[in-house]
């Protein structure tokens, strides 16, 4: 073999590549620079890089897929094979004919290692907490991307590839909460999504029973999966899971029980230049039953004006409400319906505390009346009092939503050995985010304390 054959197959060896210019084996060298330190940064050993098949390998260990990582790594053992081959192949016509036939291979085996690379090298930005149009310079000039991560110190993975190993986010519950006629239960198996061919999940094991009359604090950190949790639950987004609501099924009776369920979004939807009389009046002509006369719907917004202290504002124009009263609007939209679940995202956001607790008190008084209440927010030791319950979710290694808790404040309390529920948040959130890196810690012991412990399989 002559040293121009010698070199192409070196750059194919290291790199996608089969020029052979110092141009290209800069290229190469920078390559596997990188991808040596992106492998010691995820806690893999970093010569492994200088290795193929078994750099693409340690890729999808990198990055939580290892199945696809040794798909890949045979695609280019197979591709350099292919390469050999060609290297020997003659200039007699049997070995033209076998060299258009290898050609034909290797472009087809270049197209399925290419899409296995866009995949492996899209978790990696996730491992390292990047945007997606990362992906744009991996597939140009991936030297750069890959030397900037593996050794500037600003780059850093979110985990390290034991920790997506662990053995802490195998463990379940193995039981389901009970059904029952009055009350909210969720049994939620799985919520997944789809992104370049590989089932992703979102959230799994979530099983709870809330009675009516409870007004229940969400709590979680960034990416543990409130906004798809609750999504789930008011059907908007749905789950493998069975949600029953005063006996009746969720995702069997959508289009029926759609206004059961009232969702208050931390972004309010009124037009500013409505009155809160006409804001409320549309909302009624959307919520309730067409068999309301509008003498009905005009006595059901009057009533609802009153419950929320709107009256005195009926005749204002949206735009000029202060911030609490058009929170307070907001959910006198949602409570026209007078729906048995009220599910808010953080409707204190942007007010003071005293105004965060007088809409707090209200919401209390709500749920007094036999309605479930479940809340998202972000400063929940001012209002803690007023509340029952608590959901806490968290990330696992597999950086899956799961259930660390659910129960009574005081248990809570206990069960994590703090104090406030900030304090709570800090010690499921990773490391990385400034917390305490305890998620799998407490989900292990929530599934045992639900029922023995539960491996899935």
């Amino acid at each position: 073999m002559n040293l121009e054959k010698f070199g192409s197959l070196f750059t194919l060896f290291f790199f996608q590549a089969e020029v052979t210019s110092v141009f290209t084996l800069a290229t190469v060298t920078l390559y596997v620079a990188g991808m040596w330190g992106i492998f010691t940064k995820c806690g893999l050993k970093g010569w492994h890089a200088l290795i193929p098949c078994l750099r693409e390998a340690k890729l999808g260990e990198a990055v939580g897929m290892e199945k696809e990582g040794r798909v890949a790594a045979l695609l280019r053992g197979i591709l350099i094979l292919a390469y050999e081959a060609s290297l020997f192949t003659t200039d007699s016509s049997a070995a033209a004919n076998s060299l258009d036939f290898l050609t034909f291979v290797k472009l087809f085996i270049d197209l399925v290692l290419l899409i296995y690379m866009v995949r492996l090298n899209l978790a990696l930005c996730e491992v390292f907490d990047r945007k997606k149009r990362w992906i744009i310079l991996w597939l140009l000039v991936e030297c750069i991307p890959a030397m900037l991560w593996g050794w500037l110190k600003k780059y850093r993975p979110l985990w390290k590839a034991e920790e997506m190993k662990s053995d802490a986010a195998t463990y379940f519950s193995g039981s389901k909460a009970a059904v029952l006629d009055q009350g909210l239960t969720v049994n939620l198996e799985e919520r997944t999504a789809t992104e370049f061919f590989k089932k992703k999940y979102l959230l799994r094991d979530i099983h709870m029973y809330i009675q009516p009359g409870h007004m229940v604090l969400l709590l979680g950190g960034s990416g543990a999966g409130k906004t798809t949790y609750l999504n789930a639950v008011n059907g908007y987004e749905k789950a493998k899971a069975e949600v029953v609501l005063n006996g009746r099924n969720m995702y069997k009776n959508y289009k029926d029980m759609q206004y059961d369920i009232g969702f208050v979004p931390q972004q309010d939807l009124m037009r500013g230049s409505d009155t809160v009389y006409r804001t409320l009046m549309d909302a009624a002509a959307l919520r309730l039953p067409s068999a309301f006369t509008k003498a009905e719907r005009e006595a059901r917004v009057e009533e609802v004006m009153d419950i929320f202290g709107l009256t005195p504002v009926k005749r204002n124009l949206v735009v000029k409400l202060s911030g609490g009263q058009r929170k307070r609007l907001s959910i006198a939209m949602e409570f026209i319906s007078n729906p048995a679940l009220f599910i808010l995202d953080e409707p204190d956001s942007g007010l003071d505390g005293v105004m965060a607790r007088e809409l707090f008190q209200q919401l209390r008084q709500i749920a007094d009346q036999g309605k479930i209440i479940i809340v998202i927010t972000h400063t929940p030791d001012r209002v803690i009092d007023l509340f029952d319950d608590v959901i806490v979710l968290a990330k696992d290694s597999n950086r899956t939503g799961r259930l660390a808790w659910f129960g009574p404040i005081d248990e809570a309390r206990v069960f994590f050995g703090k104090d406030k529920m900030e304090e709570i948040v800090k010690s499921v959130n990773r490391t990385e985010e400034g917390g305490e890196g305890r998620a799998d810690e407490f989900i292990k012991r929530y599934a045992e304390n639900a029922q023995g412990v539960a491996q899935y399989v």
